[in-house]
């Protein structure tokens, strides 16, 4: 824990009592606060009670008493219009903060220097938070990693001028970060969401650039224009900045992913330029894809800058093992490789793994979204056969009809063991069986990890049991099933 200090003696307010929410208030009271905690969920409010907090209607406060509000990420700032406390705390003259920015305040007050990589973009930001976090540990680095990945920020070691601290950064704990000032700021990428709460894209868009903008040396992503525009824009202001991209191969000094590798350009006296390679990315065989390659180049740009040698990087990047549930590689049996990859709720999450791989035998269904599976029609060739479970199968079904064989299963471990056999089954030289569900999980699980458990599961069943060393079932007629095994 890191007791905040800085409001030693003095009486604050907190709203949110999930997530950071409890963590922050047995923070602020280490440190010696007075704090006045309050949630709309009564199991919250219970859970802080056996915390030995006393709750306390935020309704009924007298405002006047406050030096802060402490609001959970959870609760709107701005749009679509402010929650309830932050009206009161602006009619009282109270500042309106987060777990970020109490962060942040002890970072100056105890460790100014203390080293801090700070981590936000719309896609990518977790896995990107945990690869650096990963590379620096393995290089023999005391490092903290928390923030928006899942661990409270306040939860963590304290700053240190030998600790580096690794966090990753939601828009909305930006917006409750006035202070945010980070050593290394990384902003991946933008593309429209969470407007709801942001009111625009533009908003959106200028909150994420406060990350890189305030930081001493920023890691900026190319290949959305709005990212184009927040790089030019540190460029012209002289800002420290480096690129990274997908899609620009002459652009001078950006760490760039071009055909599986990490490659920089480098410009010389006389418009002569020079290649540098850098890393295949084929040694790293958790960071399939061409978004883990914006998410390595960004890794290597961070740990560069922090001092790390090319050849600690790359042994990082070689044995990171991917983060759980996200294009996790959970097992090989033979030459059958198994991918939890139960994160995917929607069809934009799942065509990334879809992409990744080749030979899949994919394991779809739960509670569908809106637009279910039709965008990933392109995609469709890369798929030996479909598994679909859950709520989603006959909607699925009719999407696969004629494109994609494909079997009902009903349930995860039933479609798990149908993949796996006919994975062993099939001439492919890596067969993939794929969890990317895209769909949610709340038809079967209560959250997408459970989901990822199940199948974890039911795979070292059909590894360790007599399912993957009986006789191969005999191939699949051309028809698609219409009977659930």
């Amino acid at each position: 824990m890191i007791p905040v200090s800085s409001f030693s003696g003095k009486t604050v307010a907190l709203f949110g009592l999930g997530g950071s929410g409890l963590s922050t208030a047995k923070a602020l009271a280490a440190g010696g606060a007075s704090v006045y905690v309050w949630d709309d969920s009564q199991t919250a409010l219970e859970k802080a009670t056996e915390a030995g907090f006393t709750p306390y209607d935020l309704h009924d406060a007298d405002w006047s008493l406050f030096h802060a509000l402490i609001l959970t990420p959870g609760a709107p700032l701005t749009h679509p219009a402010p929650h309830w406390t932050v009206v009161k705390a602006q009619e009282a003259g109270v500042e309106v903060i987060g777990d970020i920015e109490l962060f942040l305040r002890e970072r100056a007050k105890t460790c100014p220097h203390a080293p801090l990589i700070a981590i936000t973009g719309t896609n990518g930001k977790s896995t990107t938070t945990s690869l650096i976090a990963h590379i620096l540990r393995e290089a023999g680095a005391d490092v903290q990693m928390g923030g928006n990945i899942g661990v409270p920020i306040l939860d963590l070691a304290p700053p240190a001028e030998n600790r580096v601290h690794v966090v990753e950064c939601s828009t909305f704990q930006i917006d409750l970060a006035p202070s945010l000032n980070p050593t290394i700021g990384v902003l991946l990428n933008l593309t429209p969401d969470h407007i709801d709460r942001h009111g625009t894209m533009e908003n959106y868009a200028s909150i994420k650039q406060r990350l890189v903008e305030s930081s001493d040396f920023a890691v900026v992503g190319r290949d959305d224009a709005f990212c184009e525009a927040i790089f030019q824009y540190l460029k012209k202001l002289g800002h420290s900045v480096v690129g990274i991209t997908n899609s620009q191969p002459h652009a001078i000094g950006a760490v760039r992913c071009e055909a599986g590798a990490l490659r920089r350009t480098f410009a010389l006296p006389a418009m002569k330029t020079v290649e540098e390679a850098l890393f295949d990315l084929s040694q790293a065989p958790a960071l399939r894809g061409a978004h883990n390659g914006q998410n390595a180049a960004a890794a290597f740009s961070a740990c560069e800058r922090l001092g790390l040698t090319h050849d600690r990087i790359y042994a990082g990047l070689k044995s990171y093992p991917g983060l759980a549930h996200r294009m996790e590689q959970v097992a090989r049996s033979g030459k059958v490789l198994f991918v939890n990859d139960s994160k995917a709720t929607n069809a934009d999450a799942a065509e990334k793994a879809l992409l990744s791989f080749d030979d899949i035998f994919w394991i779809i269904g739960g509670k569908a979204k809106e637009g279910g599976i039709a965008p990933l029609r392109g995609l469709f060739g890369k798929i030996r056969k479909a598994y679909l479970i859950g709520a989603a199968t006959e909607d699925f079904a009719k999407t696969l009809e004629g494109a994609v064989v494909y079997e009902k299963c009903g349930t995860l471990d039933v479609a798990t063991a149908a993949a796996a056999r006919d994975a062993r089954a099939s001439d492919a030289p890596e067969p993939v069986v794929l969890l990317s569900p895209a769909c949610a999980s709340y038809d079967q699980f209560p959250n997408f990890e459970k989901r990822g458990d199940a199948f974890r599961e039911a795979v070292e069943d059909v590894i360790t049991g007599p399912s993957l060393d009986a006789p191969a079932a005999a191939p699949e007629a051309e028809k698609p099933q219409d009977e659930p095994i």
